[in-house]
């Protein structure tokens, strides 16, 4: 190919990628912004009802539970009775917000200001902003300040913060410390300044609220590296073939916690223990926060999962470096005890999974 020609194909290959490039992100946004919008309308259709029976709490109650069940039976499990609630205090923290756009029904009433339909982008400043995911909203919901929050929501769009970027600012009281600066524009800019990551349109499919909207399967796959999944597939079956009372029960077990989702690698019961065991795989460097997560984990997996007769929960936390790896059993305080005199002789010890860890990952990159 001619240098000319060579040139000309580099152009045409630009310009398709910046039109699949901007396709894919108007699809994000498409996504993000119809979800935001049917929560608000479900909401606010939730809150007139009850405001008609509001001296009749059980009355209200029981609607929220049959209309959780019915709805759930045919839009998936996204419609629970915490999360139709959780859609009426949206609606009450922005009760003004949507109301010159047209109803999803097409409800006259809706229309008599704007006939733009739902999600048109010339709205975005009247309504919610298209950047900002049901996930965003949670978090602003929770800051109680009416002028916190206003500024929250500007400056997450200004600074295209997502929403982990929105909490730590929330939590570090950033409104808070902006009024009592002396340099407030200096402090903006260098929020502003903060790098965010690239979003790619299957980090939106992760969200488990957009998987419950569409009503999607949770695939296991989507969390998971080539391979971390390629661990973990290897690592399910050598607990298996141990023959010591393994028994899997999940793959990439999700547990919600507050507006938080986390996810177990693997999960196990052992049947002569009589426990669950739960598997955390890190790619790098393990830190001391890995350890203290998988406490978490256990305590909320005993707090959910656990059933009268099992024994406690233990976690285990593999990593996988390049030239290293390295497993560690995390035991409760309270668990200690029956974990060395009985867990011990059921499981593999560190050394053993440390061994088995380092070589798998030798052969999967040796075949890759």
């Amino acid at each position: 190919m001619s240098k000319k020609n060579s040139l000309i194909a580099t152009h045409l290959f630009d310009r398709i990628a910046a039109i699949l490039n901007r396709t894919r992100s108007n699809i994000v946004r498409t996504v993000n912004h119809q979800t935001v919008i049917a929560y608000w309308f479900i909401g606010k259709e939730i809150s007139q009802e009850l405001q008609a029976g509001e001296k009749r709490a059980a009355y209200g109650k029981k609607l929220l539970e049959d209309l959780s069940e019915k709805l759930k039976k045919q839009y998936g499990k996204g419609f629970s009775t915490t999360n139709l609630k959780l859609f009426r205090s949206f609606y009450l923290a922005y009760p003004d917000r949507l109301s010159e756009i047209r109803h999803p029904l097409g409800d006259e009433s809706e229309q008599k200001s704007i006939g733009h339909p739902v999600g048109d982008q010339s709205e975005s400043d009247k309504g919610f902003h298209p950047d900002l995911s049901w996930s965003h909203y949670r978090a602003l919901m929770r800051v109680e300040k009416l002028s916190a929050r206003q500024f929250y929501e500007t400056e997450a769009v200004a600074g295209g913060w997502s929403k982990r970027q929105l909490e730590r600012q929330i939590h570090s009281l950033f409104y808070e410390r902006l009024l009592a600066s002396k340099d407030k524009k200096e402090m903006l800019v260098d929020a502003r300044k903060e790098t965010t990551p690239k979003i790619e349109p299957i980090d939106i499919l992760k969200d488990p609220y957009i998987l419950e909207f569409l009503d999607l399967p949770d695939v296991d796959r989507l969390h998971e590296s080539t391979l971390e999944s390629a661990i973990i597939s290897n690592l399910q079956y050598f607990l298996l073939e141990l023959g010591k009372g393994f028994s899997f029960v999940a793959r990439q077990k999700r547990m919600r916690f507050e507006d938080e989702d986390f996810y177990i690698d693997l999960v196990f019961y052992n049947f002569h223990l009589k426990c669950f065991l739960l598997i955390d795989l890190k790619i790098g460097k393990l830190t001391y926060q890995d350890i203290g997560q998988m406490d978490g984990y256990v305590r909320m997996f005993e707090a959910h999962f656990k059933v009268k007769g099992d024994n406690p929960t233990i976690g285990l936390v593999l990593c996988s470096e390049k030239n290293e790896a390295i497993a560690r059993y995390s035991v409760l305080k309270e668990s200690k005890q029956l974990f060395a005199a009985k867990y011990l002789t059921y499981l593999p010890s560190e050394e053993e999974l440390q061994k088995e860890l380092q070589r798998e990952r030798s052969l999967i990159e040796e075949r890759q």
